[in-house]
């Protein structure tokens, strides 16, 4: 075996050029199917740390849109959701662990001679059990802290890149928030973007109290204990369509609709959202993957015609091989080597391609990316499957060639 191949590495090296040509379909083929399924294996990766990132079975509420005139306002535009109905979902269904209201709006925030603007949210407490967020240091704001509009705040780790020196602690630090003073009693762990690419971590969190009473609620004149959304934990994950049906009934319970009118709110499950489109992406790296192995056919037909054309021009040497004693068997394997040479070599040439490609993709588009070893080992398979299966006839031509006809060729 090692004599054959050998021999065949000679042989395709005396042709350079018709060997490099010979395998451009399988290295784009074996590159198209590495980047593929590199793309969705990073997009599936991604979307399932934003999953993480969520918290366990949560539900969002939000309010529906607003009327004016006959005219439907954008999703969310309505006041229909108060912080009383945070508190009925939470103490009057069975199946619900946990809700915490939620208001915000964007101000900037100012530290010494350092500024930015960004998203501040109030809150309860309860809001990061829910998300099931970590500190990384400090601590969270208390009920009472709640209760009594407390000056505190929590802020994202974007937050504190941006106001504050590295070897310098936020905690304890007083910050500006549309001139209202604030004191940094936590810093939350990093959680990362959003599948939009919204930062997570850029965000400022106060008491709900405290955001009403110094920011937020002058906005809203017309309902002083509207929220924007309500964040809802399920008991458990079994439970999640029940709670889902038990908080509709009980906001349109609380919220007088008749059985004629409309949600005045939406409930929506974050992730099964991105679950469905974690499927979505499966199925379409997989059809991507699909095409660019039609490659690997294109450079499997190469192959072949190369092989029919390199049984010709050495004719001569099969009819002297088996003329001295060579078995049929011998001349089959020597040509099959020579196939599955070209192809492995193209595999592993493609294999760096598809590597250096994916690594210029994510770093210039900025998508995700996860080189699996698996799909590389299995575009490295279907390379050396299209070099038996494609080289295999040509082989088979090459061993039944009678002798003496093979050595009367020119």
């Amino acid at each position: 075996m090692f004599e054959t191949l050998r021999i065949a590495i000679r042989s395709i090296s005396s042709n350079r050029m018709r060997s490099g040509l010979t395998m451009l379909g399988i290295i784009i083929g074996v590159a198209s199917v590495v980047t593929m399924v590199a793309l969705g294996s990073g997009a599936r990766t991604m979307v399932a740390e934003q999953i993480r990132s969520l918290g366990a079975h949560v539900l969002m509420v939000l309010p529906g849109e607003a009327r004016e005139q006959g005219v439907r306002k954008e999703a969310g535009s309505a006041q229909s959701l108060t912080e009383s109905d945070a508190r009925a979902i939470a103490f009057e269904l069975s199946t619900v662990a946990v809700a915490a209201p939620s208001i915000r709006g964007v101000f900037q925030i100012v530290s010494g001679n350092r500024n930015w603007r960004t998203t501040v949210n109030g809150t309860t407490t309860d809001y990061f059990f829910v998300r099931e967020w970590a500190l990384a240091e400090g601590r969270y704001f208390t009920d009472e802290e709640t209760l009594a509009g407390a000056k505190v705040t929590l802020i994202g780790q974007t937050i504190a890149e941006h106001l504050f020196d590295k070897d310098e602690s936020p905690v304890g630090q007083t910050v500006r928030i549309a001139n209202a003073p604030m004191t940094v009693i936590g810093v939350l762990a990093e959680k990362g973007p959003t599948g939009t690419g919204r930062d997570q971590d850029d965000v400022v969190f106060l008491p709900i109290s405290t955001a009403r009473q110094r920011l937020i609620g002058g906005a809203n004149q017309v309902n002083r204990e509207a929220v924007g959304y309500i964040l809802v934990k399920a008991a458990s994950n079994d439970v999640m369509s029940v709670a889902e049906q038990q908080i509709a009934w009980l906001l349109r319970q609380r919220h007088g609709l008749r059985p004629a009118h409309p949600d005045d709110f939406r409930i929506t499950d974050p992730a099964a959202t991105m679950a469905a489109q974690t499927a979505s992406t499966r199925v379409l790296s997989w059809l991507l993957a699909s095409v660019a192995s039609v490659s690997l056919v294109v450079g499997g037909i190469s192959i072949m015609n190369i092989m029919l054309v390199s049984v010709a021009e050495r004719r001569r040497e099969i009819g002297l091989r088996l003329a001295v004693g060579a078995r049929r068997s011998h001349i089959r394997t020597q040509f099959l080597v020579e196939a599955l040479v070209i192809c492995l070599l193209g595999g592993v040439i493609g294999l760096i391609v598809g590597m250096v490609g994916t690594a210029l993709l994510a770093a210039l588009a900025g998508w995700p990316v996860f080189l699996s070893p698996a799909s590389m080992a299995m575009a490295m398979l279907f390379a050396g499957v299209t070099g038996v299966f494609f080289g295999y006839y040509p082989a088979r031509i090459a061993a039944r060639s009678n002798p003496i006809d093979c050595l009367r060729s020119n």
